[in-house]
């Protein structure tokens, strides 16, 4: 009572035309989540944080809200597919005290929030209770739009102290197979009044936790192995997930599309002693379809070879975007049937294992895309270079497809090798482009003869003239057309390059440091200095000239060249490289040879922060031998 406001990540919405008063002094959440399966469950703990930290709230009135709230999130970012704006607040009721208001806004006005009316058994529409869910819990609720939005609302009054939720539906027992396990289900302690409201909230409770426990998974195989753990032993016996494979689903079920059929990925039993036994019956008899795709359940025939000869069975197809996922059977011994509680729970269950199993496949083909493309960006082998021994460490960062950072290392010819080490403003597809084009090019210069000064000349204009419409076609290829305001997008390319010349008694180096951290001179006594010169990052100015530096590498004389990546690592406010750190790291490692090296710098590049590095991270070290 009377805590302060909560905001966070204010968004602007008008309420004037809303059935009830606008946000006052009242405690308000407001906040903005990104369209994606992370969304409802961020939304269920923010209102749950806010209504706990506002106080005053009925407990109950608590879960419906969140309920109402992941129900209103998962509709906006199923069908509207928009970033969903969120305002939770709190209004004085005459008669009952606080009520809550929820809004759920997207930004997808012509596509209408879905609702249905009651349907016929096992033919749940894939996007759940939704609109009836909010109608049922809602004292009042309703659809506002506005040009570019649309706005869905509901406002929740507390129950009066000892009154039950429906007094006539109240003395109406719940049927009597489902009842304890409702009650086991249900988030408040078992209550006097309890009736079928009371019992529902047990299995919306429970759907709300299983989705919160699936949802950012990112291993359809855990996702698996989560489900059979959510259903035994609280709904059935035994639980077995088969998934069917990225080709073989295309055409529906893997028998059917000529592939090698559906995978059985977990086997679960509330007796752990049952379950090799059950996986082997099971595998003998993976699920067939009898009909088009359905999520609601079929009879599935009973193990018996495996649990005696009386049970019952039921399989659902896991379906998401219309597309078969894979199949989820469940299983009890004894005559009894499964209770409809159980099956429409299950069904609805299945639901969001579908939708998280193909998350989890959409994040592997991105992760697979990734690494496909960032092997094709980089050498295949670091050349062998007489009188030099050369170590490299190369951390692309996971997260945001692949690197920036690049490197390579190859013979020119002519007793030549050339080497690069390079950062490109930017990461994912446009990057990817720039580094495509960047390092043929090198080889290609560096091999027709081209001194240092006069490569980077060429791949500056390079840069100017080709890179930046490549990397904007890439960036309109993934994120679509730009807006009318909007140019070409130049990206940079910082870049160390170097070529080296074998001798009598040691390595010529003639290096060229544009834009990018310079590298470092370590000598046998330990003394450390700097190899080369500033100069302008390529691809930023048209009539950038650019000069070279020529060093001999004697025997015990090492060369490290990084990237930002190494420099500008944080921990706090401070950087690495502060007050000279990273000279300061390789004075350390006198008399070390080049891999030791390599790995010394690594360990402290690490050890700096207590986080991850969140930067991509290259190092080369060039020792003569």
């Amino acid at each position: 009572m009377g805590a302060i406001p909560t905001q966070r990540e204010t968004f602007s919405l008008a309420t004037d035309a809303l059935p009830y008063a606008p946000v006052g002094a009242l405690p308000h959440l407001r906040t903005t989540l990104d369209a994606g399966s992370l969304a409802p469950g961020a939304a269920r703990d923010l209102v749950r944080a806010a209504l706990t930290e506002w106080g005053g709230v009925a407990e109950h009135l608590v879960g419906d809200a969140i309920l109402v709230v992941s129900e209103l999130v998962t509709n906006a970012v199923v069908h509207a597919g928009t970033d969903v704006e969120l305002l939770c607040r709190l209004e004085e009721h005459p008669e009952c005290g606080r009520a809550v208001v929820v809004e759920v806004s997207d930004h997808h006005p012509s596509r209408a929030p879905r609702d249905a009316p009651p349907e016929p058994p096992y033919e749940t529409p894939e996007y759940g209770r939704g609109l009836r869910l909010v109608a049922t819990l809602a004292d009042a609720w309703g659809v506002t739009y506005r040009r570019g939005a649309k706005t869905v609302w509901a406002r929740l009054l507390p129950t009066p102290s000892g009154q039950p939720y429906d007094t006539e539906e109240a003395a109406a027992p719940a049927p009597g197979a489902a009842v304890g396990l409702l009650e086991a289900l249900a988030p408040e302690p078992q209550a006097a009044d309890r009736g079928p409201d009371w019992l529902n909230r047990g299995a919306l409770s429970f759907l709300a936790e299983a989705s919160d426990l699936l949802a950012g998974q990112l291993d359809e195989d855990l996702v698996a192995a989560l489900t059979s753990q959510l259903l035994v032993p609280r709904l059935a016996d035994w639980c077995a997930v088969w998934l069917e494979d990225e080709v073989s689903g295309r055409g529906g079920w893997g028998e059917w599309a000529g592939g090698p059929g559906p995978r059985l990925a977990r086997v679960w039993h509330g007796n752990e002693g049952h379950i090799e036994e059950l996986r082997r019956a099971l595998e003998k008899d993976p699920p067939r379809p009898s009909g088009p795709p359905l999520s609601g359940p079929e009879p599935y025939p009973w193990p018996g070879t495996a649990l005696g000869p009386c049970g019952t069975a039921l399989a659902y197809r896991l379906i998401a975007g219309g597309r078969p996922l894979g199949t989820l059977a469940i299983g009890q011994a004894g005559p009894r049937a499964f209770p409809d509680e159980v099956t429409g729970l299950v069904e609805d269950l299945g639901r969001r294992v579908a939708l998280a199993i193909g998350a989890a496949r959409q994040y592997a083909r991105q992760v697979t895309i990734s690494a496909v493309l960032q092997r094709g960006l980089l050498p295949g082998a670091m050349a062998e270079i007489p009188g030099v021994r050369s170590a490299l460490v190369y951390e692309p960062r996971e997260q945001g497809g692949p690197s920036g950072d690049f490197y390579d290392l190859f013979p020119a010819g002519d007793g030549r090798w050339c080497f690069a080490i390079g950062d490109v403003q930017g990461k994912g597809p446009e990057a990817a482009v720039v580094i495509g084009l960047a390092r043929p090019w090198l080889r290609l210069l560096a091999r027709e003869g081209y001194g240092v000064p006069d490569v980077l000349d060429r791949l500056n204009q390079l840069l100017l003239d080709d890179a930046t419409e490549a990397a904007d076609a890439a960036a309109r290829a993934f994120v679509g057309p730009a807006g009318p305001a909007e140019g070409p997008q130049t990206r940079f390319l910082s870049l160390l390059y170097g070529e080296l010349a074998p001798f009598e008694g040691g390595v010529r180096c003639t290096l060229a440091s544009a834009g990018h951290p310079l590298p470092l001179l370590l000598g046998p006594d330990g003394s450390v200095a700097t190899a080369a010169r500033p100069q302008t990052l390529l691809g930023v100015i048209e009539d950038a000239t650019y000069t070279s530096d020529v060093l001999e590498l004697r025997h015990g004389d090492s060369l490290l060249c990084v990237t930002d990546g190494v420099t500008e690592r944080r921990s706090g406010s401070r950087q690495f490289d502060d007050g000279d750190g990273l000279a300061a790291a390789l004075a350390g490692c006198v008399g070390l040879d080049a891999e030791l090296i390599a790995g010394r710098i690594r360990r402290l590049v690490h050890e700096f922060g207590e986080r991850p590095p969140e930067d991509d991270l290259a190092l080369l070290v060039l020792q003569a031998e």
